[in-house]
């Protein structure tokens, strides 16, 4: 029975987690949009903090505790498949903490990428999902 909680909650806070990793790069877009000393830019800054500091942190910290626990509650250490999520997973938290290094950026005044290359580095947590799902539900070694 406590495999199928630790499976629950590990699917729920990847929910959680990935929303903001959508999230947040199209935030980056509005704010780099907003001139730079205005309210905009400031609500945008906020805007980024609370994101971060209410749902993707919390739920990084989560996905990793109830996936590292499912992991050894299944015997998978030994598997092929779980290395390269865990490849993928470490991808993602790489990805994660990049953006929370742009958000301060932001916050700084500095805009270093165009709203386009933003929209681009959009599209990493969705290939990384996907591949991830396809090595959870198929194994396929």
């Amino acid at each position: 029975m406590i495999y199928l909680w630790l499976k629950a909650g590990h699917v729920v806070f990847v929910i959680f987690w990935m929303a903001g990793l959508f999230m947040l790069p199209r935030f980056f877009v509005y704010h780099q949009e907003a001139a730079p000393d205005s309210a905009e830019n400031a609500a945008w800054i906020d805007r980024e903090r609370k994101l971060m500091k209410i749902i993707m942190w919390p739920s990084l910290i989560a996905v990793w505790g109830f996936g590292v626990a499912l992991a050894y509650s299944g015997s998978w250490f030994a598997s092929g498949w779980l290395s390269l999520k865990l490849a993928l997973v470490l991808v993602l938290t790489a990805y994660h903490f990049w953006l929370a290094n742009y958000a301060q950026m932001l916050a700084l005044g500095q805009r270093k990428l165009t709203g386009r290359n933003l929209r681009l580095l959009n599209e990493v947590p969705g290939i990384a999902a996907a591949l991830i799902v396809i090595l959870v539900v198929v194994k396929p070694f």
